[in-house]
């Protein structure tokens, strides 16, 4: 297993848009529709918005209330002259909440405040918030998802959602897609990719399914709740080893110290 580590690079799950958000390298061998995945039906997530950065899908997102949307620090950073991580303008960001189409529908807002936790590097601490400009209306294509109300256990089904590849290096999905995969303790996480970190959630899949490039930020959900958002995938998308999402319930004060969500 050291072996395919050191030979397989880290790559996080961005549509691949190197001038806006490059992919970064990780530590050991961490390669960052849905692979897999099917159509989402109409409203079956009405909690997933599409981050768009200068008019263009970048990464995935929840609404976590009318104001708020969680999404991943690599998606909303850029690394300084210094390597110092810096937030990407607010105005080159926006987001398309209530349509499973990335190209059209639903409401777009302006996003005015990115927040990206303090201690993001080398792929932890993978989570941000972005204000919006004006509070969304909810409807049955726009709600909010709750915050976890307990650790995510292990062996369970987890939903992940996402407009990523539809495999590896192929092309970017229209339409929403979902899939289940599932949750790994920190031990097996460990013993697979030598992730075995508290913040991180490991979810598993067989080959040919999982998330992929584009699916960066948005959410994995347990039990109604996001319980995952989507940082990396190992060596490339659709592997057989698990892909590593930020374990919300970890950060829930973290968002709440830093957002509206009660």
């Amino acid at each position: 297993m050291a072996t395919a580590r050191a030979a397989a690079p880290a790559t996080l799950l961005l549509l691949l848009l190197a001038t806006l958000l490059p992919v970064q390298s990780a530590p050991g061998s961490i390669d960052g529709r849905v692979v897999g995945g099917v159509d989402a039906t109409k409203n079956q997530f009405p909690h997933q918005i599409s981050l768009r950065n200068n008019n263009s899908h970048s990464c995935g997102g929840s609404i976590v209330s009318r104001n708020f949307i969680l999404t991943a620090a690599h998606c909303v950073t850029n690394e300084d002259a210094n390597g110092q991580f810096v937030a990407v303008a607010a105005n080159r960001l926006t987001v398309r909440s209530g349509s499973n189409d990335r190209f059209s529908g639903g409401v777009l807002s302006q996003v005015v405040e990115v927040i990206f936790h303090e201690g993001f590097a080398n792929l932890r601490n993978d989570i941000a918030l972005l204000r919006l400009a004006e509070p969304l209306i909810y409807s049955a294509s726009i709600q909010p998802i709750s915050l976890p109300t307990e650790d995510t256990p292990a062996d369970v089904d987890v939903i992940i959602s996402g407009w990523g590849r539809l495999w590896h290096q192929g092309d970017p999905a229209r339409y929403l897609q979902y899939n289940t995969l599932k949750s790994l303790s920190l031990e097996a996480c460990d013993e697979l990719i030598g992730w075995g970190i508290p913040g991180e959630l490991c979810l598993i899949h067989a080959a040919n399914n999982g998330a992929c490039n584009g699916d960066s930020g948005g959410p994995a959900m347990y039990n109604g709740q996001v319980v995952g958002i989507a940082g990396f995938v190992w060596s490339a998308c659709g592997t057989s080893y698990p892909d590593g999402y930020t374990r919300v319930h970890y950060f829930n004060d973290w968002i709440r110290a830093n957002s509206d969500v009660q």
